[in-house]
């Protein structure tokens, strides 16, 4: 019987779903509520059905977590078929969730032992799908938990990600930045370009008047690191692949571009920044 590595993750890390199928990725869903409608994101809600909703919908959508059970019936199910496969389990940023303390617990709630390892991913979306699916190679290729997880770490540490706002209005409703900003930024034209920290937590790197001058200075960012490095690029967009299209031709210009993938952003992060963003991951490519 194989021993190769089972790779878990949840559904906010946005991997296309020809990725999830060609690597036999175990995906476990969060939910997405509007007002008394529930939905496993991702399984019984699309990105493209929940955009469609967040535009119509009068409700600000809620999100949940995985509970501990869910992800215990996952492991036991991968442990059954295979009591000595190692699993290696990666998820949302503990600093914008609780899904990782969730997988933990789940583990704990297993009757046996296990070879599994839980990684914080510090990040969101494909900003941590892309050390998912480096994970699931990995696995394929035969190598051991151990050359796993260093490797995941490494690309924590060496993929680059901005996030580009193109209405303040969701994160004024949810709090995330007052009525009075929002009122004004939306007069101003301003751009907020978001990131995420070393904590694993949300922040704004600036705002900026208009996408144009936005697009320019995350390029500018990206060139910090990454001016002279063959690079893959993957760009998330919000059901809208033409927008993500016409921002890697930008990026195509200015950097040395080995892979390209176009991933929806889900509900999670779209709950709080609404419709119409781009996010932009580059990593360099392995030596």
């Amino acid at each position: 019987m194989s021993h190769k590595v089972a790779i878990v993750t949840d559904s906010t890390a946005d991997i296309p779903e020809e990725l999830v199928r060609k690597y036999g990725i175990h995906v476990v869903p969060l939910r997405v509520l509007f007002g008394e409608e529930n939905y496993a994101d991702g399984v019984e809600l699309t990105s493209e059905q929940f955009y469609d909703k967040l535009r119509q919908s009068a409700v600000l959508p809620t999100t949940s977590q995985p509970s501990p059970t869910d992800f215990m019936d996952v492991y036991q199910r991968l442990l059954d078929e295979n009591p000595d496969r190692p699993i290696v389990s990666i998820h949302l940023s503990s600093g914008m969730s609780g899904t990782y303390q969730s997988a933990m617990l789940g583990k704990s709630l297993l009757e046996r032992e296990a070879d599994l390892t839980i990684i914080d991913s510090k990040s969101a979306s494909y900003g941590y799908g892309l050390m998912v699916v480096h994970a699931a190679e990995l696995a394929e290729q035969g190598k051991s938990v151990t050359e796993i997880a260093v490797a995941v770490e490494a690309m924590q540490q060496s993929r680059k990600l901005f996030f580009l706002v193109d209405t303040l209005e969701y994160l004024q409703k949810g709090g995330r930045i007052g009525k009075a900003s929002a009122i004004l930024g939306t007069l101003l034209n301003i751009k907020p370009i978001l990131s995420i920290d070393e904590e694993g937590v949300i922040y704004a790197v600036e705002k900026v008047r208009g996408h144009k001058k936005a697009m320019a200075r995350i390029i500018e960012l990206f060139q910090k690191d990454l001016a002279g490095k063959r690079v893959n690029l993957a760009v998330g967009h919000t059901a809208d692949p033409a927008s993500a299209e016409a921002c890697a031709e930008q990026l195509r210009g200015h950097f040395t571009l080995n892979e390209v993938i176009y991933t929806n952003i889900g509900a999670v992060i779209g709950s709080h920044v609404g419709p119409g963003v781009i996010a932009i991951f580059m990593w360099p490519v392995p030596e």
